[in-house]
């Protein structure tokens, strides 16, 4: 008998359901007794014990279902440690609840906040396999998460269909493409999509080069500019500040997003119009991709075989084309950040892409 507790932590994504499936048709198809207890909302299910025992059905048919059927919510790592509200060790409840129910391991799907806190628990003892989940792909020590292409194909296509719009026009227009740290999405988004100007975190922009770009385009007789920008981008000017100095700056300005406050200042430069789209959460909805099924399917697997083996405490990452146990020690609170001298921005740099540099 073996006894695996799951839940989902943090933003959902399109493949949760896909990668909780995985785990559970692997340990099925490999053991004669199994109990799959689901802890609800994320670590708050696991906290105030509030979960119930699954069964194989609740697993059938969910490999195309966005979403988790879990639910999740954030718990963030820097509070895990802080009493709640009425004085609740958090900590001390998970391991009450883990050891309460006897579990030979617990699963957790999440992303880097996600993964922080399951290694805080394998240090804990509690035995730990976490699967890597993010639609920003910076999760450290795996090639890539689940939950990305199936946001990049959401990502793409929103910039597709301002493409007929922004050349029926001649306007300039700003898709603001998920990523707040790390620029994976907007990057691979805006080449897959044709963006003539991409900025991400990992840049810092200088708005003169980007209408420098703009206006260079005009000159060659193409009438509208798209530009995919990263809810995370940031100036070469903003980039100076502390951290204090940036989030008292942002308090005080009158724009909702980054993408207004760039859009504002072209058409000042310019005299453009500008406008812009924030497709927002509609980036992590939907059903999974071919590819985030085939993925979650192989992390499901090697996680189900580490279980089996009862070898704990790694990450199943995907490392080229191939599925392996990262220890989570090694990589829990590292960011897998896009490197600007990386081939994929030489190249686009290379057909004319600017990043604002």
């Amino acid at each position: 008998m073996k006894r695996i507790g799951m839940l989902t932590s943090g933003g959902d994504c399109q493949a949760l359901n896909a990668a909780m499936r995985g785990v559970v048709k692997g340990l099925n198809a490999n053991l004669d007794e199994l109990e799959i207890y689901g802890f609800y909302d994320g670590y708050k299910g696991l906290i105030y014990g509030n979960y119930r025992l699954l069964t194989s059905k609740d697993f059938s048919g969910i490999l195309t279902k966005g979403g988790t059927i879990l639910g999740t919510s954030r718990q963030p790592f820097k509070y895990m440690r802080v009493p709640d509200e009425n004085g609740l060790d958090k900590v001390a409840a998970m391991k009450h609840t883990y050891h309460k129910l006897n579990l030979d391991c617990l699963v957790i799907l999440g992303g880097n906040g996600t993964q922080k806190t399951a290694n805080l628990l394998r240090e804990e003892g509690l035995n730990i396999i976490h699967l890597p989940k993010t639609i920003d792909n910076d999760i450290y020590g795996t090639d890539i998460t689940f939950g990305f292409e199936s946001a990049l194909d959401i990502a793409t296509g929103v910039i597709d269909c301002i493409h007929t719009t922004a050349a029926s026009h001649n306007r300039v227009f700003i898709v603001e493409i998920m990523g707040h740290k790390v620029g994976w999405l907007p990057l691979h988004a805006g080449v897959a999509g044709g963006a003539d100007i991409i900025l991400i975190p990992e840049i810092p922009y200088d708005i003169d080069k980007v209408v420098e770009a703009i206006n260079k385009r005009s000159k060659d007789g193409k009438g509208f500019t798209i530009l995919a920008v990263a809810e995370g981008a940031i100036s070469k000017e903003d980039a100076q500040l502390s951290k204090k100095e940036l989030k008292a700056k942002k308090k005080e300005t009158k724009y909702p997003s980054v993408s207004y406050e760039v859009a504002a200042q072209i058409q000042e430069r310019t005299g453009n119009e500008v406008r812009v789209t924030v497709p927002g959460h509609m980036q992590r909805g939907g059903s999974p991709c071919a590819y985030d099924r085939v993925l979650c399917t192989q992390l499901g697997a090697h996680a189900a075989k580490l279980i089996l083996d009862e070898d704990y405490g790694y990450m199943v990452g995907m490392i080229n084309g191939q599925t392996k146990k990262v220890p989570l020690g090694e990589v829990a609170g590292k960011l897998k950040m896009v490197q600007p001298d990386c081939q994929l921005i030489k190249e686009a740099k290379i057909v004319g892409i600017c990043f604002g540099d």
